[in-house]
């Protein structure tokens, strides 16, 4: 599929974030030292199992008070790279709300297919609507957010019809999709595609873009203004596309952050989009 009127290189180098951001590394680095943070001075349960590999596995922040309204987080990548263990700091806005923070981990591309990633992270969140009372979290208080791939996840899990897993229509109450790519076209045309492995018969399936949206819970769609104009694109139209569906979206073009800086206001109780994801969750 070559649609664009850019060139493969072009698309490639605003598809690529850890191009447009040559610091990339640094960030990923804080990230990680803040989420030690979270780990020495929360109490958590790592790793627990979802599936039947050892990376379908959550790690759970409760909260002090149960039961909690839980957070669902995914973490990015490009569906082929990094790790829930990197994202554990968002639970240091989370827990002082009195809100539980799940970070789910799936199986990478290529080890796996993207239908196989999808599969796995709409199995996580199922898993924690089914189990998640067992861990402090309440699961009629459900919400789902992740960044990046993770964005593209949780947009998965709104365009799912939760009754055919045995669960409620509106099992999810919200949720925040951040620096997300919601039409998969361009990432035929990227580098990354070769470990992705995407091919144009599983686009559609896999672009929120173009999915049905079975309930229509609040949406925060939210985008680093730093970001390269065809990534801001992707979060313009995916919120314009849920307005057009009657859903509630708040779009947030944060100024002064990119693809890398935009999560670390996560790990910040005032942080613009922690304060935003308490608002959504009436906490």
């Amino acid at each position: 599929m070559n649609d664009s009127p850019l060139s493969d290189a072009e698309i490639n180098r605003q598809f690529m974030p850890r191009l447009a951001v040559p610091d990339h590394e640094a960030w990923l680095a804080a990230h990680a030292e803040l989420s030690e943070v979270a780990r020495r001075t929360l109490p958590c349960q790592l790793d627990v199992p979802y599936g039947d590999t050892p990376l379908q596995a959550l790690d759970i922040f409760p909260a002090a008070r149960a039961p909690a309204p839980v957070q669902v987080y995914f973490h990015g990548g490009y569906w082929r790279a990094l790790d829930k263990s990197t994202y554990r700091f968002m639970a240091l806005s989370m827990a002082p709300a009195g809100i539980a923070t799940v970070l789910v981990n799936y199986d990478l591309c290529p080890a796996v297919s993207l239908d196989e990633v999808v599969r796995q992270s709409l199995a996580a969140v199922a898993w924690v609507g089914r189990n998640g009372a067992t861990y402090g979290c309440d699961p009629r208080r459900l919400h789902v957010s992740g960044n990046s791939a993770g964005a593209h996840l949780a947009a998965m899990a709104l365009a799912q019809d939760w009754r055919a897993h045995g669960l409620p229509a509106d099992l999810i109450k919200g949720a925040c999709c951040i620096t997300g790519i919601y039409d998969l076209a361009p990432v035929l045309r990227i580098d990354a595609n070769a470990e992705i492995r995407l091919r144009p018969e599983m686009v559609a399936r896999n672009s929120p873009l173009s999915l049905p949206l079975p309930a229509k819970p609040p949406v925060i769609v939210a985008v680093g203004a730093d970001e390269t104009p065809l990534w801001i694109k992707q979060s313009t139209d995916y919120a314009a596309m849920l307005r057009a569906n009657g859903v509630a979206t708040e779009l947030m073009v944060i100024p002064g952050t990119h693809h890398f800086s935009i999560t670390r206001s996560l790990a910040d109780p005032e942080g613009a989009l922690p304060k935003a994801i308490r608002r959504q969750m009436g906490v």
